[in-house]
């Protein structure tokens, strides 16, 4: 949530919440507000409030429904709307932390029946469910620095569900698409080892996946060596073209 708020240049105020349930345990139920408390203490926000409902003849007995509504504020002078975009600007990425929270479908199918406590070499000596199980990263931190700092950010996309293609053409003006040079950062070992097992081309690798790009970043070249300095951990991913379309080299 508050990672589609930045996109726009806007800083979270509050959250509220909602769960469903067949029935409401009170130790679940505990657990996860705790949970979401400690997420919006993370981000210095307040859990405002809530809601929840108990509904057995809607839901399935042992599922659970959460549901979130986050409230953010920027002046409107400051909002950051791709606008500004042009022919020639950079692309830089932060990391993603893994799958974020998108792909799951896909992963459940290609990885059942494996063990998922056994640690792989082919993801660096972590396990199955430690890796699926990583926290979707939060880039409030690291955004904020830079729009602290007085960073000049054409646009910023949150590549979650459908990938590059279909996140970053949102954030476009008309007219505009991107370049991305899949070589130019550490892709997570997860992404090749769902791609191989499945057989999974690679275009809708990038199409369901983030493929370890969590956020992006449009910025002019001269804006891009700031953030280079401020953000080492930050990729130089591609760059703007002056036609539609999202290419993957």
């Amino acid at each position: 949530c508050v990672n589609d708020l930045l996109v726009q240049g806007a800083k979270p105020l509050f959250f509220l919440d909602y769960v469903a349930s067949a029935r409401l345990e009170s130790e679940v139920l505990g657990t996860v507000l705790a949970s979401l408390a400690d997420a919006c203490k993370a981000v210095g926000i307040p859990l405002l409030g809530g809601e929840t409902a108990e509904m057995p003849g809607v839901y399935h007995a042992g599922g659970l429904d959460l549901v979130g509504t986050i409230v953010g504020l920027v002046d409107k002078a400051n909002i950051i709307d791709g606008s500004k975009v042009q022919p020639g600007d950079l692309l830089l990425a932060l990391p993603s932390s893994g799958l974020h929270t998108n792909g799951y479908s896909l992963a459940r199918k290609v990885f059942e029946g494996w063990d998922l406590e056994e640690p792989r070499a082919e993801l660096r000596g972590q396990s199955l469910a430690g890796v699926l199980l990583e926290p979707h990263r939060c880039y409030l931190e690291a955004v904020s620095k830079l729009l602290d700092a007085g960073v000049e950010v054409k646009a910023m996309a949150h590549i979650t569900g459908g990938g590059v293609y279909e996140n970053l053409p949102r954030v476009l003006p008309e007219g505009l698409g991107a370049e991305i040079q899949p070589d130019t950062w550490p892709m997570p070992p997860i992404f090749p080892l769902i791609q191989h097992t499945a057989k999974v081309e690679r275009n809708e690798m990038f199409r369901v996946f983030n493929m370890g790009l969590g956020y992006i970043l449009v910025l002019g070249e001269s804006e891009a060596v700031k953030v280079a300095t401020l953000l080492p951990e930050s990729y130089r991913v591609g760059y703007i073209m002056e036609r539609s379309g999202i290419t993957v080299r």
